[in-house]
């Protein structure tokens, strides 16, 4: 009871902000809480000055950014669901920018000293007590330590997981009222979204995750002359706090200031358009927050990342997908593109290719008629993520946490030079990944591996099922195992040949490496 009483309040509090923004029609087109949208339209609140002249999706930002922390990130992911929201209003929300007040230099200090377990001055020979970027999460100072080294701090906010757990809490409770009032929105897997965002935060609230995303991706890059990711400190590195290599350079949309400095936009457009791909297809492993704020061109002209707090994965299976989903659209195969769709399941086998087929070309030609500089992948992934409604799609997060990545990599692009296609700008790269990875031998090789793990899982689920059978038994059913007392068990046998098996996949694989 006391539970719902919060929950109550919390939401009257949500709707109460929402409506001096005039923007209660998110719980309305949801439909959930008429009732506290009524009373919330009653209560003289006061509407926020200007907000004639901002667009719905304007207001909804600021909305959600008055709202807080766990408001900020859940409008940062609704700015990847234009399914849900709209194209307009997911586009506006993309402007959502993840920037608070920072906290105190005297509490950072006693987050660090509580987490490295003592006095600052014993990790770090200089510590800027003010911050120099502060966001929902954490906020970042700029230090030196005891070697005089040059460092970047991350320390999380003071009780950051306390709020958040409450606002998830809610969050969760209105996806399960949705989902109840809307039956027609379950395919979006609005609960399962509130849970991996949830999942995602918590990962973010723990810094000694994010400090092996970029140790991780610093591996992945370290023969990779172009791209850098800076040294992870980890003897200085806790749950509350993380130390980086500091950086020092340009960020990629300082445009007169990268010229100025002799860098061509065209060299750091390619730079940055092929370690995207590499991050997406070489290592499915990627960094999924590229905004300008988080690139930097190093004086050497390698260009660096920063803050790993929200990264993306995607298995070969799904990269393999992906490939050839996006070398279907620009070579116009439409019937390939809906073929993929079917293949990867992420359409009911129950639907029709050839209506799928003529959907995608119905999204696809008004964007690829366009010119080569104004042809967006990314809003033709997410128009084609529109189209989940007429075909029973399931939502696939990790290609809408792609789509989003996307979105923001074509923005730098632009800004860089917007005569210039980053997609097409990488084509050489892209055209040769294809041939390595979904040519004949790349297939057969597929299969092989597939084929190998199967066979090196098998002796674990057959030994399963044995356990299961002897349960079964014990319960006091009577089952027929084949072990009978003076006949020989043919498991060892099998198992041999199993493994024998699993390991002639195993040389197939080496053979086609």
């Amino acid at each position: 009871m006391f539970r719902s009483l919060t929950i109550l309040k919390r939401l009257m509090s949500v709707a109460l902000t929402l409506a001096r923004y005039d923007v209660l029609f998110l719980f309305e087109q949801l439909g959930i809480a008429p009732v506290i949208v009524f009373m919330a339209r009653l209560v003289p609140v006061g509407r926020v000055r200007g907000i004639k002249q901002m667009r719905p999706g304007q207001r909804l930002a600021r909305a959600l950014h008055d709202l807080g922390p766990t408001a900020i990130k859940l409008g940062q992911a609704l700015s990847t669901r234009p399914d849900v929201m709209g194209d307009e209003i997911a586009d506006d929300l993309t402007e959502l920018q993840d920037r608070l007040p920072p906290f105190s230099g005297k509490e950072a200090r006693r987050i660090i000293e509580e987490d490295l377990g003592g006095p600052v001055e014993k990790f770090f020979s200089e510590f800027n007590d003010e911050a120099v970027a502060a966001a929902s999460i954490a906020q970042v100072h700029f230090a030196k330590t005891i070697e005089g080294e040059e460092v970047a701090v991350k320390v999380l906010r003071p009780n950051i997981r306390r709020d958040f757990k409450a606002d998830f809490h809610l969050m969760s409770t209105i996806a399960q009222w949705v989902e109840r009032a809307r039956p027609d929105l379950m395919r979006l897997k609005l609960v399962e979204s509130v849970q991996a965002l949830e999942d995602t935060v918590r990962f973010e609230m723990d810094l000694r995750f994010e400090a092996a995303a970029a140790d991780e991706m610093r591996e992945n890059f370290k023969d990779d002359d172009y791209f850098y990711i800076p040294e992870v400190k980890w003897p200085y590195c806790a749950k509350r706090v993380m130390v980086l290599e500091r950086i020092h350079g340009l960020n990629v949309d300082e445009i007169d200031e990268l010229n100025k400095a002799g860098h061509n936009p065209n060299d750091i457009l390619e730079k940055a358009s092929m370690a995207f791909f590499n991050m997406v297809f070489r290592d499915g492993f990627f960094h999924a927050d590229l905004h300008p704020g988080n690139m930097f061109v190093l004086n050497d002209g390698r260009l660096a990342a920063v803050d790993f707090g929200i990264t993306g994965r995607l298995d070969h299976a799904t990269q393999r997908h992906l490939g050839e989903l996006l070398l279907s659209f620009i070579t116009r195969d439409y019937k390939r593109c809906a073929e993929v769709h079917f293949e990867a399941g992420w359409v009911p086998m129950n639907q029709s290719v050839e209506l799928f087929t003529q959907a995608a070309r119905s999204i696809a030609e008004p964007i690829m008629g366009l010119p080569q500089n104004e042809i967006s992948m990314a809003r033709l992934l997410a128009q084609l993520f529109e189209v989940t409604e007429y075909f029973a799609m399931e939502t696939q997060p990790q290609l809408i946490q792609l789509q989003k990545t996307m979105l923001i990599a074509e923005g730098v692009g632009r800004n860089l030079n917007p005569n210039v296609n980053m997609w097409f700008l990488a084509e050489p790269f892209i055209e040769r990944w294809m041939r390595d990875n979904l040519g004949p031998q790349a297939r057969v090789k597929a299969v092989a591996s597939e084929t190998r793990d199967t066979l090196l899982r098998l002796p674990r689920i057959i030994a399963n099922i044995e356990e299961r059978l002897d349960d079964i038994g014990k319960n006091g059913l009577k089952l027929d195992t084949g072990k009978r007392p003076g006949v020989r068990h043919t498991g060892f046998n099998w198992m041999g040949w199993v493994i024998a098996l699993g390991l002639a996949a195993a040389l197939i694989v080496e053979y086609l490496d």
